[in-house]
């Protein structure tokens, strides 16, 4: 495991407070005040450990399947309007991702980036309905010779900053790395009708490993 290049700079941050924290400690008379906040300190700096973790997966990826580009559960399946992109029917598949969930997110498919927009917004709760259309998110369309989809990164109530690495026209493959969301999250995938979907309504899902749908 190692820790994600998004969270160093927040995890030196926790390290020096945790350090005056504890340099406090050992020159001052109100040493219970000081146990609570270290302590609590402490706690949070490896909550943030946690979260800004990045597994060493070992990934069998094969061109012909959708990827999940996250880890979470399945939140939504449904046919709907791409409004934005496609302006067209496509099948909507919403990944929920709790705090606790590793937060970068992956390219599902190889190809080129044709489209990739940020769009400033709200911070509804992840799982609402309207969090897809209201919330702030970042859209990046991947297409090949055979498939393109839309990718949405999506803030949830926690989260307040989308990162995301695609620039348009660059050529990407399964499981480079499409971009990070800070403190709980979703993210949307527009797929082709058609796309034969091998997930269900609370599936629990896990990036590069569980596949999506194929084509």
């Amino acid at each position: 495991m190692k820790i994600h290049k998004e969270g160093k700079g927040v995890l030196l941050k926790g390290f020096i407070i945790n350090l005056l924290l504890t340099i406090g400690l050992i020159y001052t008379s109100h040493t219970t005040f000081f146990c609570y906040i270290l302590v609590f300190s402490l706690v949070m700096f490896i909550l943030t450990l946690y979260f800004f973790r990045v597994p060493n997966r070992i990934l069998e990826l094969k061109d012909g399947y959708i990827y999940s580009p996250c880890d979470g559960k399945i939140v939504v399946i449904e046919e709907t309007i791409e409004k934005e992109f496609y302006k067209d029917k496509r099948m909507q598949i919403s990944i929920f991702m709790s705090p606790l969930n590793v937060h970068n997110q992956i390219y599902p498919i190889k190809g080129k980036i044709n489209y990739t927009k940020y769009h400033p917004g709200k911070f509804l709760f992840a799982w609402d309905s309207k969090a897809s259309i209201d919330n702030e998110s970042c859209s990046t369309v991947i297409e090949n010779k055979r498939i393109s989809i839309l990718c949405k990164q999506i803030a949830g109530a926690l989260a307040r900053r989308i990162i995301t690495y695609a620039n348009t026209n660059d050529l990407v493959n399964i499981g480079d790395e499409l971009g990070f969301i800070k403190f709980g999250s979703r993210v949307d995938i527009f797929l082709p009708i058609g796309t034969t979907i091998k997930v269900n309504i609370n599936d629990k899902v896990v990036s590069g490993k569980t596949i999506i749908g194929t084509f």
